[in-house]
């Protein structure tokens, strides 16, 4: 699991709000800190503003990991990914979850809160947070994503 000291940013947006409560309530639960970037109702908003802070805050390494939630993960995943270091990884269940730490190292979790339920968000959470990254063979492929935004600046 990620050291508990190792806090974690978590933001959404109106869709994916009542989501980002509870599994934030449950990190809590687990043991770890939580940053919350907002939204922090359900009144429409700009998911791009959320999905920032949260993406800015992993890439300038002030956390190690984020979770990102709108109403679908689509848009918040685009957001998350035009940032240097920031590997988001929208999964649907909890292969592509355990995957996506395994061979990705994802650093951002995003989820869509229309489409996943709170247990099954939860359980993903949790097995997100405990898979370690595989290195090996997949650290060169990681690199060679970092070496791909480096070459857009």
């Amino acid at each position: 699991m990620i050291e508990s000291t190792s806090p974690i940013i978590i933001g959404s947006d109106h869709a994916a709000f009542p989501l980002k409560e509870s599994l934030k309530s449950y990190i809590l639960e687990l043991g770890i800190e939580v940053e919350d970037a907002g939204t922090h109702s359900e009144a429409s908003c700009d998911y791009t503003e959320f999905g920032a802070k949260v993406a800015s805050g992993v890439s300038s390494g002030a956390f190690l990991r984020g979770i990102l939630l709108c109403g679908t993960g689509l848009g918040m995943s685009m957001v998350a990914n035009k940032f240097p270091r920031v590997r988001a990884a929208l999964c649907g269940g909890l292969f592509s979850t355990i995957m996506s730490r395994r061979h990705n190292d994802a650093n951002v979790l995003v989820l869509g809160g229309r489409v996943i339920g709170e247990t099954l968000a939860r359980e993903m959470v949790k097995a997100w947070l405990e898979t370690p990254f595989e290195g090996g063979r997949h650290q060169a492929r990681i690199e060679k994503i970092d070496r791909l935004v480096d070459l857009k600046r």
